[in-house]
């Protein structure tokens, strides 16, 4: 029988197995980080941010102008992940079935009955890269929505589970808006993360020219499995977390509801909307993702911050005088990270 770690009463616990699998999850992300450099370089933020994702059975909208590998990288982590991987390009003619799947008439050539059948369509992965999902119609973009929620699709009256581990990793350009159809909130709040994908530095692009422009033809190394993967999903979900970490990420959240009496002053001239619940419950899981994969069987104030970003990113909506003013919602989560005290150690 598995013994179980010293912790508070009515806390949950992490056995011994549970630590030694965990201890495994940190091998393997520096084992993941190692071969993505191959294909890679940089990027170690993002990748990381990928991977907790990935381990609070999150999904992943990318933000980031053309060129920056975005598509590569998925494709890359989804070979060191061994599991499946489809793209979907989005444009404005995609239609909801070109995702989903269809139901066609099928013939027995023995009887001569005719009954309809479902060919699955390309959301039939583990790891769906949704490249430029702004790009199409929001009645094709809301037929993911099902998927990412409750990991199945409805099709002429029957429900068709999804193969799990299933992720979204959605890509968008920042820059050219034309042609495109904005993800509505409701939408946007479903992506765990939103990443920001940045210029690479003067070295790495130094580095990116010499690693694409010569003949070198790289194969990643499988790192672990989907059925590990889900093992070391209910694992994060386990580590334990103090009732001050989880205020901390609560009063965060608070903070920036600028209808409610937590909410911080400076925030209230520059906010339209603060974020919702899913806000606290991602900070909380990325925070325990986080720590596990820095090798720690605790969460910290300083893993809930590390989250901060991505996980707000896209939850809170600038008003016009802010947009005015040039700021970002970077610009105000950094605001209010310095401003809501971190309370315990």
């Amino acid at each position: 029988m598995n013994e179980p770690t010293s912790a508070a009463p009515g806390k949950q616990e992490l056995t011994r197995d549970d630590l030694a699998a965990a201890a495994r999850l940190q091998e393997a992300f520096q084992k993941i980080k190692s071969e993505l450099r191959n294909n890679i370089v940089g990027m170690d933020q993002v990748i990381e941010e990928l991977l907790i994702c990935i381990f609070c059975r999150g999904h992943c909208l990318l933000v980031g102008v053309p060129g920056l590998a975005k598509t590569l990288l998925i494709s890359s982590l989804a070979q060191c992940l061994s599991l499946s991987f489809n793209r979907i390009q989005f444009t404005p003619d995609l239609m909801p079935s070109d995702i989903t799947g269809t139901e066609v008439i099928q013939e027995d050539k023995a009887t001569g009955e005719r009954r309809f059948q479902f060919l699955r369509g390309p959301i039939f992965a583990n790891i769906i890269l949704a490249d430029e999902i702004n790009r199409t119609s929001p009645k094709t973009q809301a037929a993911l929505l099902e998927g990412m929620q409750e990991y199945q699709v409805t099709a002429g009256g029957t429900k068709h589970s999804l193969d799990l581990p299933f992720f979204v990793l959605a890509t968008q350009n920042p820059i050219e808006q034309e042609g495109t159809y904005p993800l509505p909130e409701a939408q946007l709040d479903r992506f765990m993360f939103n990443v920001y994908v940045d210029y690479p530095s003067e070295q790495e692009e130094f580095d990116i020219m010499r690693l694409t422009t010569t003949t070198q033809d790289t194969t990643l190394t499988q790192v672990m499995s989907g059925d590990e993967i889900r093992n070391l999903q209910s694992i994060v979900r386990r580590v334990p977390i103090s009732d001050h970490v989880i205020n901390y990420a609560i009063n965060m959240v608070r903070a920036t509801r600028i209808r409610k009496d937590e909410a911080i002053p400076e925030l209230k001239e520059k906010l339209a909307w603060g974020a919702g619940p899913r806000a606290s419950q991602y900070l909380i899981l990325g925070g325990k993702a986080r720590a596990v994969l820095h090798g720690r069987e605790y969460v910290s104030t300083e893993d809930i911050a590390a989250v901060a970003h991505p996980v707000l990113r896209h939850r809170i909506i600038l008003n016009f005088a802010a947009q005015g003013e040039g700021l970002t919602s970077d610009d105000l989560i950094s605001d209010l990270l310095e401003k809501v005290p971190k309370g315990g150690a």
